[in-house]
């Protein structure tokens, strides 16, 4: 059977107390997951610690990164790798973003280093597929 996954990325948005909050209104809401059911939640990387710590005790809630450098190592400044995120918890990993695609130019070659890396490190890559302008077939 076929996972049913409800993903929230809030992107560049949302203070720490924010973003805890949102959280904490999600876990209190009273959802209830059925078998084959998950909802993750990609936060930016200063609040990955706080979220994991938030979602530790509630089953089928799990955390993503927003994503992750093509490179297991080195003089990247500012860039965070897959060991880096494995090694805080987490368990998914956003690739292939329009917006990353488009304002940091990131290739279809660099997109497969960082699948690579990402299933390395044991983290679960959440692949967007991305269309150009006039890309669909009629």
């Amino acid at each position: 059977m076929r996972k049913k996954i409800a993903a929230a990325n809030w992107k560049m948005n949302l203070t720490l107390a924010q973003g805890e909050q949102l959280i904490n209104d999600i876990l209190n809401s009273g959802l209830k997951l059925k078998d084959g059911q998950e909802v993750v939640i990609a936060t930016p990387f200063p609040y990955l610690l706080k979220a994991k710590a938030l979602l530790k005790n509630y089953p089928g809630f799990y955390l993503a990164a927003q994503n992750c450098y093509a490179e297991k190592s080195g003089a990247y400044t500012g860039e965070v790798s897959a060991e880096m995120l494995q090694s805080v918890g987490v368990d998914y990993v956003i690739l292939g973003h329009s917006e990353r695609r488009e304002y940091f130019n990131e290739s279809n070659a660099m997109l497969a280093k960082k699948i690579d890396l990402a299933l390395a490190n044991g983290l679960k890559p959440i692949f967007l597929l991305w269309r150009t302008a006039g890309s669909e077939k009629g």
